[in-house]
């Protein structure tokens, strides 16, 4: 997978350490216990002595648990933020197909995009949506296929 410029690597290899995962299970754990609600992390510095306080709210605080659980389970994570211009490759990693492909989607219309002198840019909101749309087709695919299997008997 394509790298984009301004992901940072996390671990050795972009893998979480063990001690890394443990941490994290630790502290998804602990937001968990907390998940009605604003949470309220207090963080404490060797050399202060008053905590700081953050509140989190229930979209944050879900938001984080989910990064949590990839890294715990010692998945490679990548933030990519909405409006960010992704290259094809990226896109194309994103969605998991072949650059080729997605090049075939963008010239028939399926994803929006840009070009940028000779380059094709995709809206990472746009490819989201794409996303989003071709999950629930296929999710809607695979329940009248299951509703069909189940007429037969």
């Amino acid at each position: 997978m394509t790298m984009p410029a301004y992901a940072q690597e996390l671990g050795a290899d972009r893998l979480p350490s063990a001690s890394e995962k443990a941490a994290a299970s630790q502290l998804r754990q602990l937001l968990a216990s907390y998940l009605n609600g604003d949470v309220r992390l207090r963080v404490l510095k060797d050399e202060q002595k008053k905590p700081i306080e953050i509140t989190l709210s229930p979209g944050l605080s879900g938001l984080l648990m989910e990064l949590l659980r990839h890294i715990a389970r010692g998945d490679a994570v990548t933030l990519v933020p909405v409006h960010e211009m992704l290259t094809t490759q990226q896109a194309a990693d994103i969605l998991n197909v072949s650059r080729p492909f997605l090049i075939s989607l963008l010239e028939r219309g399926h994803i929006h995009y840009t070009t940028t002198g000779r380059h094709r840019r995709i809206r990472a909101e746009d490819l989201f949506a794409y996303k989003r749309e071709r999950d629930k087709k296929r999710s809607k695919a695979l329940s009248d296929l299951a509703e069909l299997d189940g007429e037969d008997l």
